[in-house]
């Protein structure tokens, strides 16, 4: 509990003695003015932040002197970092314990910020696990629990805080996704998948928030030292850990390209050069599609020969 509601607090305690409708005539005025207060506050709320990225994102935030409103199912992990930040940076922090793999704990929790006055003008899609392993190796249950989170709750998460955030024509939401997003990789299929769902995801919601003054933006990581990879069961190989950041400026860039407004963000210069590739890996295989299959023909000729070879 931070300073300021400490302060607020203790009014309550002194009339408690007093007649009950006086007490509660002055615990409702309080109570007023705490959610009065709460909306002249720009909240950050951030998801999976009791570890990893999620942690250093509430950090960061804190520094800049932002209420926080932390989300996560470690209840004690989250109480603790809590109480660190309110102590040392002296701001507001609520504690939200939500299991985001069901869409009605999502709901539940927009709902309960609402009644308590929470403005959110940052969200921080965080929260994600992932597996590595063949695609047919892995039990059912956990590749669809992974999907429930990395796809479908990050993206009801968005539709419902956007849509706050559309009322008041402002707002930045920060999808973290994966540098595995920009190609299909072996063992890791269907994680890839997802964070192709969220680059694709962020980049049209990007230009489609845009004149509603919401900035959406996609933070695609590569390695870090996070424990997201022991999580996962990944293996680390000698090359992936000299490509290994820490999450201190993996943040940092996910922070500046939100603030600056940017569509997508590769932090560090190993993976920006490995996204490279991919794309120039992809630009080619494509011109060289397209030089084959359009070779000695025009456009429309190209097209209905396209269609017609479709319709067989």
């Amino acid at each position: 509990m931070s300073v300021n509601q400490q302060q607020q607090i203790r009014p309550v305690a002194i009339v408690a003695g007093a007649s009950g409708g006086i007490a509660d005539a002055t615990a409702r005025a309080l109570q007023q003015v705490n959610i009065m207060r709460r909306k002249d506050q720009s909240w950050v709320l951030v998801t999976g932040a009791s570890s990893g990225f999620g942690e250093e994102f509430a950090r960061q935030y804190a520094a800049q002197g932002r209420p926080l409103v932390l989300v996560a199912r470690r209840l004690e992990r989250l109480q603790t970092l809590a109480t660190e930040l309110r102590e040392r940076y002296r701001v507001d922090v609520i504690v939200e314990q939500v299991d985001l793999s069901a869409i009605t704990a999502v709901v539940e929790l927009r709902e309960r910020l609402r009644e308590r006055g929470i403005t959110i003008d940052v969200l921080v899609n965080n929260a994600g696990s992932g597996l590595q392993g063949p695609f047919l190796d892995e039990p059912l249950d956990r590749t669809m629990a992974m999907l429930n989170l990395d796809v479908v709750s990050l993206t009801a998460m968005t539709r419902l805080f956007a849509e706050d955030m559309r009322a008041r024509r402002r707002g930045q939401i920060l999808l973290v996704a994966s540098l595995l997003g920009y190609q299909g990789v072996e063992n890791f299929a269907v994680y890839a998948a997802a964070k192709a769902y969220v680059l694709g995801l962020a980049e049209a919601l990007h230009r489609e928030f845009k004149h509603d003054g919401i900035v959406v933006t996609a933070l695609s990581p590569g390695v870090s030292d996070t424990g997201f990879a022991t999580a996962a069961n990944m293996t680390i190989t000698p090359m992936l850990k000299l490509m290994m950041m820490q999450p201190a400026p993996v943040v940092r860039a996910g922070i500046r390209a939100l603030q600056a407004g940017r569509v997508s963000v590769v932090p560090g210069w190993a993976n920006k050069a490995s996204m490279f590739l991919i794309r120039a890996a992809r630009w080619l295989n494509h011109a060289i599609t397209s030089r084959l299959m359009g070779a000695g023909t025009d456009r429309g000729s190209a097209y209905s020969a396209s269609v017609g070879v479709a319709r067989q």
